[in-house]
């Protein structure tokens, strides 16, 4: 029965330690160095240098707070990796700096208007920093004393001895404060803070004078200095939040619990205008201050001329985030309209916009990205099999190549092989087709299909268009 439970408690360890690996899992940052300039492979990141370096400018610009009331475009074919460019520069700005990711379309399945969509996706991507000073009380657990009435009725006391290097000092306890000190298990040799407004109890760690101490302590004890100095001191806590989580807290209709259930719905324009009044208010003060975050927009062209004036408003505000567009359109119609414009995108929008490119990646850069993806699926790929899967991305699409690394190491599994072979990448290649072979095949066998647009010479039933 001991060996059951053990052998559950092990494998319920090893789930938690696995990683979900997507798409762009690989990426770490931009991969430039201090002066601006890509290097050639850095990050999870090949290639692209000339738009790297344009996103690195950018990123310096969003640093230094100077790119407000613009948006950027990166627009290229498929496969050219602009959603990898985006996340880079969300690395880059580290976790600070709020980043919000969305797709064009996202905005038609959404139960609410398309301009409250993108009111809370921007508003996602405004993050406040506010500071405030607290009084706390720091130091090492010396005796905690809790005492009950004779009967067990009554209400408990209890004594707290804390110390620091200079002072020691006894605190007696109402029954609210032995509940924290009895919920966070506090004991002598702990390092705590009080909070003194809310009686909060944080505790940092057991003092390294008790490091030697035979009492058990796990793995993950940590141990730390005794505090220094005064036992009360003034504490400076900076919180970091966004407009929207702001928003949802004060929205009575929803309030807080409906930042965990997402289920938020349309804000009235009333509460944020206060919110936006005592943000201001605070700023002034000093108290707070405005962080422009991203936010990511994939597929634009999927966007309609509704959303494209609405973004055209939304960044000549004084806090909008920088808006990253994301397109592979070249000449095509502005969705909502008759007009054609590059990109699907409006022409007065895109005179606001900053245009990086991106370019297709040449064979070698082809391989490299190949070879970064096989070491984050940890798959062992030989020479010779990297070599085929290039030719293949070369020949059919980067994208397609990729989805045939993980399909090529569970074949070379079946044969309980270690290392995927040339064999292994033809065997999945001729089981999967890719775009151009598929649309071969169609071409083929059109007439076996129900609804095939191509003419048929044939002379099987045909469907005539019935007008409505």
């Amino acid at each position: 029965m001991a060996s059951l439970a053990a052998a559950q408690v092990q494998e319920v360890r090893s789930i938690t330690r696995i990683e979900r690996i997507g798409a762009h899992s690989h990426i770490r940052g931009l991969g430039l160095d201090d002066a601006l300039e890509p290097r050639a492979v850095s990050q999870g990141m090949v290639g692209q240098k000339m738009a790297r370096k344009a996103a690195g400018v950018i990123l310096q610009m969003i640093r230094e707070g100077k790119i407000a009331g613009r948006a950027v475009l990166l627009a290229g074919q498929p496969g050219t990796g602009k959603t990898a460019i985006a996340m880079g520069l969300a690395q880059a700005l580290g976790p600070d700096t709020p980043f919000t990711s969305m797709a064009g379309s996202e905005i038609y399945s959404l139960e609410m208007s398309k301009t409250e969509a993108l009111t809370q996706a921007i508003r996602k991507s405004i993050g406040i920093r506010i500071k405030e000073e607290s009084e706390i009380i720091e130091g090492e657990v010396v005796e905690v004393v809790v005492e009950r009435a004779a009967g067990g009725g009554g209400a408990r006391t209890g004594r707290l001895t804390l110390k620091t290097t200079d002072m020691e000092t006894n605190y007696d306890m109402g029954t609210k404060m032995i509940d924290s000190l009895l919920k966070e298990k506090v004991q002598a040799g702990d390092v705590i803070t009080i909070d003194k407004a809310t009686g909060k109890i944080n505790k940092l760690g057991r003092s390294f004078a008790r490091a030697r101490d035979y009492d058990a302590t796990g793995q993950q004890a940590r141990f730390v200095q005794c505090p220094e100095g005064e036992l009360q001191k003034r504490k400076e806590v900076v919180h970091t939040v966004t407009l929207h989580e702001v928003d949802v807290i004060n929205s009575r209709t929803h309030g807080f619990l409906a930042l965990f259930s997402g289920d938020t719905g349309e804000i009235k324009s009333e509460i944020r205008e206060q919110i936006n009044s005592k943000v201001a208010e605070w700023r002034e003060e000093g108290k707070a201050e405005m962080i422009p975050g991203v936010l990511f927009i994939d597929e634009a062209h999927m966007l309609d001329i509704e959303c494209f004036s609405f973004l055209n408003r939304a960044l000549e505000s004084e806090s909008a985030p920088v808006v990253i567009m994301a397109t592979n359109r070249g000449i095509t119609r502005i969705r909502g309209t008759n007009y054609k414009s590059p990109h699907g995108i409006p022409l007065d929008l895109l005179d606001r916009m900053i245009i990086v490119p991106t370019a297709p990646y040449s064979a070698q850069e082809l391989k490299e990205i190949l070879n970064i993806r096989c070491e984050e699926e940890d798959c062992q790929m030989s020479n010779d099999a990297l070599t085929v899967l290039t030719r293949v991305a070369t020949e059919t699409s980067l994208r397609y190549a990729i989805q045939l690394i993980t399909t090529a190491s569970l074949v070379a599994k079946r044969r309980k092989a270690t290392e995927v072979s040339m064999e292994d990448v033809k065997k999945v290649y001729s089981l999967f087709l890719d775009e151009h072979r598929s649309e071969q095949f169609l071409k083929e066998y059109q007439d076996e299909f129900m609804f095939s647009d191509v003419s048929g010479s044939g002379d099987g039933p045909q469907l005539m268009e019935v007008s409505q």
